[in-house]
């Protein structure tokens, strides 16, 4: 009998087995991942950004989770020999309705308690030549690492503490019964006092296992990024974001200088069509038929279909992807756009079309399922650990 299994091998399971291990040390703690090594989805397909909470409304776990994720993330990353970076974000407005919303964000930013400069079309330009704007929101708090580095050094941390680490297991089956939970992982039935799932694109499907009653289904989106050619590597001080138009769930396309020195553009995104696809042709019938009989798939694709058609038009034509990033950086070209590794988010979508936008948790007696970890989940996954740690305690030391 274990005292926790961790089902998903992102960062958000391995920040969560890491403090449990901490809290306590006597406990047997197992991790599963499904892959043949940790961070091999979400936490490895994003854009390294260490988000400062910009967009997020006040009160929401969100708002809190990242505010506060962001400075324990440069903390662990100095502390570990970890790259990271706070170079900053801008935030540019380049018409007068963006200039309008920008007004907004800097005032949600005060109600987060989140420093923010306002600058002229002449400060941007100063601080960015190759962009152009009218105004622009510097948010110096942003910065940049690599997540799955971080999995990885928390990995390690728990196995020193004694925490057991097995990949390349994929989870079949669960049953909660009197007194534990009994785990199919590999072929193998184990038992465990307490589950915690952190399945990302395989949410759901974890918490339907337990017949948990959710009125969500995962439905993935890809996010497609480009590089920019390597004349663009050393011209942008600041990651440049675009003012998101509130009607719409996705931030837009922006420039993102990587930790490893690249320019990345991107992400869009996309209906995807298979949970795990990403490559050029992706399709998988099980993924396609659960959310064609799923009546909240149908409710988001008419709440946002002209969008929708607008991501898939310019995901096919670069041209249209393009103007997305010429809108504010003109010098970049076609023949700029290089080829980078695709990301798939995975939305909770309730069964009325709702998008869900924070972080949406499941249990039940013996079980925690995380079941909306959405951006910024990576800069706050010790914060997420945190909250996840706390409420099991309320059921373990009983």
């Amino acid at each position: 009998m274990l005292d926790f299994i961790l089902v998903g091998g992102g960062i958000v399971g391995v920040s969560t087995a890491w403090q449990l291990k901490q809290r306590y040390p006597d406990a047997q703690v197992l991790l599963v991942e499904k892959e043949e090594r940790m961070a091999r989805h979400q936490t490895g397909r994003n854009s390294g950004v260490i988000h400062a909470g910009v967009y997020y409304a006040p009160g929401s776990l969100k708002a809190d989770f990242c505010r506060r994720g962001a400075v324990i993330t440069f903390n662990f990353c100095r502390e570990h020999g970890l790259p990271v970076e706070q170079c900053g974000k801008l935030l540019v407005a380049t018409d007068a309705q963006e200039v309008h919303r920008l007004a907004a964000l800097e005032e949600r930013c005060r109600q987060n308690r989140i420093r923010t400069i306002r600058l002229s079309r002449e400060e941007l330009k100063q601080r960015e030549p190759h962009i152009e704007g009218l105004a622009a929101l510097f948010v110096p708090t942003t910065g940049i690492t690599d997540y799955a580095r971080i999995t990885a050094t928390m990995a390690r941390q728990f196995a020193a503490l004694g925490g057991r680490v097995r990949t390349g297991r994929p989870v079949t089956a669960i049953r909660e019964e009197q007194g534990g939970v009994r785990v199919t992982i590999g072929g193998k039935t184990l038992r465990t006092r307490y589950l915690v799932a952190c399945g990302g694109l395989m949410a759901d499907r974890l918490a339907r296992m337990m017949h948990i009653d959710i009125d969500f289904q995962i439905i993935p989106f890809r996010g497609e990024y480009y590089a920019l050619s390597k004349p663009f590597e050393h011209r942008f001080n600041h990651l440049i974001y675009p003012i998101p138009d509130p009607d719409l769930p996705f931030l837009g396309v922006h420039l993102t200088r990587m930790i490893d020195g690249r320019v990345t553009v991107g992400p869009n995104a996309v209906l995807g069509w298979k949970r795990e696809g990403y490559g050029a042709v992706n399709l998988d019938p099980v993924d396609i038929l659960e959310m064609l009989r799923f009546p909240g798939f149908w409710k988001v694709i008419g709440a946002h279909l002209s969008s929708g058609l607008g991501e898939m038009r310019d995901s096919l034509l670069r041209s249209g992807y393009l103007k997305r990033v010429q809108k504010y950086c003109p010098a970049v070209r076609l023949s700029d756009l290089r080829p980078y590794p695709t990301g798939i988010r995975a939305q909770a979508v309730l069964r009325d079309g709702a998008l869900v936008h924070d972080f949406l948790f499941a249990e039940s007696e013996r079980s925690l399922h995380v079941c909306n970890a959405p951006s910024p989940a990576a800069t706050s996954a010790i914060p997420i650990g945190e909250y996840i740690c706390e409420k099991l305690g309320e059921k373990f030391l009983l």
